[in-house]
């Protein structure tokens, strides 16, 4: 077991969700360093001294070309060989919002073996930026990050390209017998959505996927602005029994995946 689980957050221009997710991930006893993708480039950090790399939200690089598209760019074409060792290490991965835009566009999910995009974030159905809470089912997957969370939790979105779609049927249905899909969108009584309950219109209501080893994850939803109770907005009309919110428990898997296999 390693002294200190280590995290490095990654981030460049137009980052703006890492300090929450440093945050996250310290307040499960994680060791974190906030990295610019310049320094790993450069060497003067080392990818594989980390057990784990963060992806967070925000706008990367102003999102030009498309969300995501330049920072996955640096990723496929400048560290691919410090990325390949680093999972072949067993170690892990998690993108939120724009980083699951990255790790799609990057083709490190659904599968970095091929390295090849399958799937792709695309322009939300209603035509504009949505920025609300919605219920997410939690499926029964692969996914290390989402071990023993109940079948259903509350999380916000902000995102104007969060439409998930697979590149054909053949995709798809590789994601889902592989149990690779790891959040659907739901109402809150836990059945399909319409919108807003699904704020995209992702195709087949999914919300987050992971690679086939459950090590790498993807999601929309930003778990690291509902890691504490009082994050909820309703959290003064409900019964306190626990200091935390319903993303906590992903971070918290993640640093014990790592103490418990390294």
């Amino acid at each position: 077991m390693p002294k200190k689980v280590k995290v490095l957050v990654l981030r460049t221009a137009g980052t703006n969700c890492n300090e929450e997710t440093a945050y996250a991930f310290e307040s499960c006893g994680a060791a974190v360093e906030q990295v610019h993708v310049n320094a790993l480039m450069s060497k003067a950090v080392r990818l594989q001294d980390a057990h784990i790399l963060a992806i967070p939200g925000g706008f990367s690089h102003g999102d030009d070309i498309a969300s995501g598209r330049i920072l996955a760019n640096e990723l496929r074409l400048k560290l691919k060989e410090d990325l390949n060792r680093f999972l072949e290490d067993g170690k892990l991965m998690i993108g939120i919002c724009n980083g699951f835009q990255i790790l799609t566009k990057a083709g490190i999910l659904p599968n970095p073996v091929t390295g090849t995009q399958e799937t792709a974030l695309f322009h939300n159905d209603s035509g504009k930026f949505e920025d609300r809470w919605v219920h997410v089912a939690i499926e029964k997957s692969k996914c290390v990050w989402t071990k023993d969370m109940p079948e259903q939790i509350f999380l916000p979105v902000a995102h104007g390209e969060g439409k998930f779609i697979p590149r054909d049927e053949d995709v798809l249905s590789r994601l889902i017998a592989d149990k690779q899909v790891v959040f659907r969108y739901c109402s809150s009584d836990g059945k399909k959505p319409g919108y807003p309950n699904n704020p995209n219109g992702s195709v087949d209501d999914i919300a987050g996927i992971c690679d086939t080893t459950g090590r790498i994850f993807g999601l929309m939803p930003h778990p690291e602005r509902h890691f504490l109770f009082e994050q909820h907005p309703y959290w003064t009309r409900l019964f306190k029994n626990s200091l935390y919110g319903d993303g906590a428990k992903i971070f918290a898997n993640g640093v014990n995946y790592i103490k418990s296999n390294f």
